[in-house]
């Protein structure tokens, strides 16, 4: 092995941009370029390179360089940690408020934060109300859950415009547990589970956010927000898109002023729709009047009134709180109820709800249901808590949010609410209107408590339809998410796959399978793509220590002699055989049929030769560029071992070059633990491995390979 001194010499020009290239031909250089009359000024001025230094292999440049090899030390690791922690700050990143509220500029701020918590305290008395009829419990849990969880959120969470409360989706997977377990007269299979307990609607659903919050707990002491990116943004919008086919199909026959049987379990949709296809007949005309009126106001509104207005002022119009106004005044005025037969929203309590402990011994039955509630809202709220915190320029914990989701959770789990989650209108209307903390959500908490003390009763007589509407009309942008599989297609097939899966099992099937499925295909789309790495043959840029892809690049010329092959992905148990089969085929020669054909005394005369074999006796050395290897385990370093001592039978070296500090010290690692003679030839660039190459080839006398 040639020494530093003596080693062949790396030379490669270096100029300042703004002196004259000397030494360097750029006819010669690029020839392609010189012909087309690009060598312009832009190109001439230039920097160019030139540095002289001896070819190093990476051990020499780590000694040269007094590099330090990693020692992995837990107890230090811990000893590091605690001793960064002071009390102070642990208690300032464990409640943020105590950080941001002392410095809060109340002059500046406030106008916004009272404004903006106005606008969503008026968008909370719908939303609220009509989606936890999607939880199948009374209107007031919506206005709960928009009091008592988020004043909690407040204190603990890292985001400043999220507004906290009801969100469709979750709610209704909510309402499908609540339906299945709960006994309200209407479930006939409620009592199968257990014939010991009775669990009324308002007792399964807060057992489920208990139980939510349990599990928001868990991923928070073990830092489990990584999690939530098994749930990738294809998989999101495809779930969330065919949960909102799920939201307007229960609202049918509350659209339509029916009576129909709560379908559950899988194909739940298609039922429904037949139930209602089948009840048509019984529809009521003033269910059906009142619903196409308010959706065509509301649709008016959204799409053409509201752009002229955002142009006037940041406040937009409470459509939806207008239309629970109107609403409640035509039924009341009118006595829909007894004249036109209209179901209401019947009683409305009065002041704050007694605190009440969830049913403990129902929690292992609705365990699994709660999970995937616990993995679609903590990703809904962080991907909303994340846009809105790129737009304003701050910074999202994403494991403190899951300890303030799970306090919030843990808190409304005792006054009769189902689980939390960001709402995309209300966080979007929030830091548009100007909010800039979260005093916005509580100065809206005021006004609902209000509401809730005082203004309740007055919504009694409010037509079931009107809250059918506004559901149906919020659910527009998620609907039009279907159109998303277009772009999906066109970027990515796998994508697109994964979109339609999902998409498709969770409308036809059920909600709980296609998220299941999503995640399934997800994974396997990513097992699939990591068995089938990218690898080229790269040819070198002539003059220059540039390398590139002999098939892209056409003006390149590779190595007489030399095969150098670029391989990006990981090399492990999995993998291995892909590596193989792609360095036989990019080389063009199986090193282990040549030794078999040697063995039985084959004559190998030119006639019997094919191309591929004829070109391999032409090669003598085999490079293998791991600067895009990511990982590399101790079946892929024995692959790598049984490879060298192949080529090495037919005379052709093999050499590694550009690994990572990983890769290379898990390749110095298992040689040293292994005891192996064979040893690793490793350089620090592709230029350093052709230098030494050329070398040994000249000197093979002195070159023990």
């Amino acid at each position: 092995m040639p020494s530093l001194s003596s080693g062949p010499v790396s030379n490669v020009l270096f100029q300042s941009k703004n002196e004259p290239v000397t030494g360097v031909d750029c006819a010669e250089i690029f020839p392609r370029l010189a012909k087309s009359g690009m060598e312009d000024e832009r190109f001439v001025t230039q920097a160019a390179l030139h540095v002289q230094r001896p070819v190093y292999q990476t051990e020499e440049l780590n000694e040269v360089t007094t590099y330090q090899y990693r020692t992995p030390d837990l107890r230090r690791t811990v000893q590091k940690k605690f001793a960064s922690c002071k009390a102070k700050s642990c208690i300032f990143n464990t409640v943020p408020i105590l950080k941001w509220l002392p410095r809060y500029n109340w002059r500046k701020n406030i106008a916004g934060d009272l404004a903006s918590g106005l606008t969503i305290a008026i968008m909370h008395i719908p939303q609220g109300m009509a989606y936890a009829l999607l939880g199948n419990l009374p209107p007031i849990t919506g206005l709960y859950m928009a009091f008592f969880p988020v004043l909690v959120y407040v204190l603990f969470g890292t985001s400043r415009h999220v507004s906290m409360g009801t969100f469709a989706v979750v709610c209704l997977m909510t309402g499908k547990v609540v339906s299945e377990y709960s006994n309200d007269g209407t479930s006939a299979n409620a009592t199968d589970f257990n014939e010991d307990f009775y669990y009324t609607p308002m007792q399964v659903a807060t057992t489920v956010t208990f139980t939510v919050a349990a599990f928001q707990m868990l991923m928070y002491i073990f830092r489990l927000g990584i999690v939530t990116t098994l749930l990738s943004e294809t998989l999101v919008n495809a779930f969330t898109c065919a949960s909102a086919f799920h939201v307007a199909t229960s609202q049918l026959k509350d659209l339509f002023g029916l009576v129909l049987p709560k379908r559950k379990g899988i194909f739940a949709l298609v039922f429904t729709i037949y139930d209602v296809a089948r009840s048509l007949p019984d529809a009521k005309v003033a269910a059906i009047v009142i619903s196409c009126v308010f959706i065509t106001v509301m649709v008016i509104n959204n799409e053409i009134l509201k752009p002229l207005l955002a142009k006037k002022t940041k406040i937009p119009f409470p459509i939806e709180l207008a239309a629970v106004v109107i609403g409640t005044g035509l039924s009341y005025g009118f006595h829909m109820k007894e004249n036109y037969g209209l179901n209401v929203v019947g009683n409305v309590p009065t002041g704050l709800p007694l605190p009440d402990l969830p049913s403990i011994s129902l929690v292992p039955t609705i365990a699994m249901e709660a999970f995937i509630i616990t993995m679609v809202s903590y990703t809904i709220t962080m991907s909303m808590a994340l846009i809105v915190a790129q737009k304003a320029r701050y910074e999202v914990d994403a494991n403190q949010e899951l300890l303030a989701l799970s306090f919030s959770n843990f808190f409304g789990s005792f006054f009769s609410c189902m689980p939390i989650t960001a709402s995309l209108s209300r966080t979007m209307i929030q830091q548009t209107v100007g909010g800039v903390t979260q005093l916005a959500s509580v100065v809206s908490c005021v006004i609902i408590l209000a509401v809730l003390l005082w203004i309740g009763p007055v919504f009694e007589s409010l037509p079931r339809c009107v809250l059918a509407s506004i559901i149906v009309v919020a659910l527009k942008s998620m609907l039009i998410q279907f159109v998303s599989l277009k772009k999906y297609w066109a970027l990515s097939k796998w994508d697109a796959t994964v979109w339609i899966v999902t998409f498709f099992t969770t409308t036809i099937i059920s909600i709980d399978y296609g998220l299941l499925a999503g995640i399934l295909i997800s994974l396997f789309s990513i097992f699939i793509q990591a068995q089938k790495p990218y690898s080229c043959l790269l040819g070198v840029v002539p003059n220059t220590d540039l390398y590139l892809d002999v098939k892209h690049y056409k003006g390149i010329q590779e190595m007489s002699g030399i095969k150098i092959f670029h391989y990006s992905g990981s090399l492990n148990f999995a993998s291995n055989g892909a590596f193989k089969s792609m360095l036989f085929k990019r080389t063009g020669f199986d090193p282990m049929k040549l030794l078999t054909a040697k063995k039985k005394d084959l004559e190998l005369t030119q006639d019997s030769l094919t191309r591929s074999e004829g070109e391999e006796l032409l090669t003598r050395c085999i490079i293998l560029d791991f600067a895009a290897l990511t990982y590399i385990d101790p079946s892929g370093v024995e692959t790598l071992r049984s490879l060298i001592e192949q080529y090495r039978q037919i005379d052709v070296a093999m050499y590694i070059c550009s690994c990572s500090e990983s890769v290379f010290e898990t390749l110095k690692k298992c040689d040293s633990y292994d005891g192996k003679s064979c040893r690793f030839v490793i350089f620090p660039t592709i230029h350093d491995a052709v230098l030494f190459s050329q070398s040994c080839s000249k000197q093979k006398d002195g070159c023990n390979t």
